[in-house]
């Protein structure tokens, strides 16, 4: 089967949706599927919306002649209007690979008043979906308010994990040393570092430490401004800025720490939650978006409203001083990560709908 692939930017891009985009096309190829990748500039909205009436992007979507194009709904603004010129010429079916819907961001409601309008007739254009989460499926169901053809493919947990005992859990739990936080994402207002940073400010006499792993490249006026908070309170000599790593190099540190925190201000699944649970790690997520289908709070993790910084100080408190609790809450992230689907799972959902379409 011969697929068009229409994203913004690079494919190697470091972030969750580009290395969901990454894995699906890794396994439709082992497959057999011929893949070509449509890489569209990342350019401001504004600009994208104006791609619409580029002829040579047409151009770039025609000269595929694929059976079946996926697009990746990120790059929607470029794609919104120009999908009702290039259909009726590619006359195959069209596919949006949706991780999470712009407008349900946090963001002035005007904004969001004009990306709803455009998500959704973008949105229209398609004849099926691929959902992350169940929440993002019920996002776009509700903007749209048609049904359609769909798959809800979790993202797989198990790229970074090699497996961990019980037994290395429970040392780990009750050993002595600083308690151990990561926040593996890259730095951007979303994921809500700040936040994060902000509420252990209120825990500065307590023996924790936190590793931040992700590009400061993607925002790095916000990257900045976060490091000056940092600086601002004193804890340099507990939060640590190792940038990108190389995964064996996250697996490691993921191994020795005790709790993941990435509370995003709007995630439609979060992959780093699963993958941080296959080291039976708890996790601190937002309740916005689709978070929720993997951490039961209190149970595996803890859900906190985005900006909240006095629960989510409570909960790193709470954790510090029981490590019962920890130990208990760890096993549990354990149990859940081995219900979740592996990437080859999650491929093989993605493969027999693409070529349910197939004539």
């Amino acid at each position: 089967m011969r697929i068009g692939l229409v994203l913004y930017g690079n494919l190697a891009t470091q972030s969750g949706g580009f290395l969901y985009d990454r894995l699906m096309v890794k396994y439709l190829q082992e497959r057999g599927d011929d893949v070509e990748v449509i890489s569209l500039p990342w350019v401001p909205y504004g600009q994208g919306l104006r791609m619409n009436l580029s002829r040579a992007t047409q151009h770039r979507l025609t000269s595929v002649c694929p059976d079946l194009l996926l697009q990746d709904e990120l790059a929607h603004p470029s794609l919104f209007f120009l999908n009702r010129r290039v259909k009726p010429m590619l006359n195959c079916p069209f596919i949006a690979i949706v991780h999470h819907l712009k407008s349900s961001e946090a963001r002035p409601a005007w904004q969001n008043r004009l990306y709803r309008r455009i998500e959704k007739a973008y949105l229209r254009s398609m004849d099926g979906f691929i959902f992350n989460s169940r929440h993002t499926q019920r996002s776009v169901a509700y903007l749209i308010r048609e049904e359609k053809p769909a798959v809800v493919a979790y993202p797989g947990g198990d790229r970074l994990s090699a497996g961990i005992s019980r037994e290395a859990v429970s040392a780990r739990s009750f050993a002595e040393g600083p308690f151990r936080i990561v926040f593996l994402a890259n730095i951007t207002p979303r994921k809500q570092l700040h936040t994060l940073v902000a509420g252990l400010s209120s825990l500065s006499e307590e023996a924790w430490e936190l590793l931040v792993i992700g590009s400061e490249e993607a925002d790095p006026s916000y990257a900045r401004s976060v490091r000056q908070q940092v600086e601002r309170a004193g804890l340099q000599p507990q939060i640590k800025f190792l940038g990108q790593a190389p995964d064996k190099e996250v697996a490691k540190m993921l191994a020795k720490s005790h709790l993941l925190a990435v509370p995003s201000s709007y995630e439609g699944f979060g992959i780093v939650y699963p993958e941080a649970m296959g080291f039976a790690l708890p996790v601190i997520a937002s309740n916005a978006g689709g978070a929720n289908e993997i951490v039961s709070h209190g149970v595996n993790g803890f859900l906190v409203n985005p900006g909240d910084t006095r629960a989510l100080a409570k909960h790193v408190h709470d954790l510090i001083h029981d490590r019962e609790r920890l130990h208990t809450m760890s096993i549990a992230a354990l149990l859940t990560f081995s219900s979740q689907p592996t990437w080859a799972e999650t491929g093989s959902s993605i493969h027999a709908f693409l070529h349910s379409f197939r004539v």
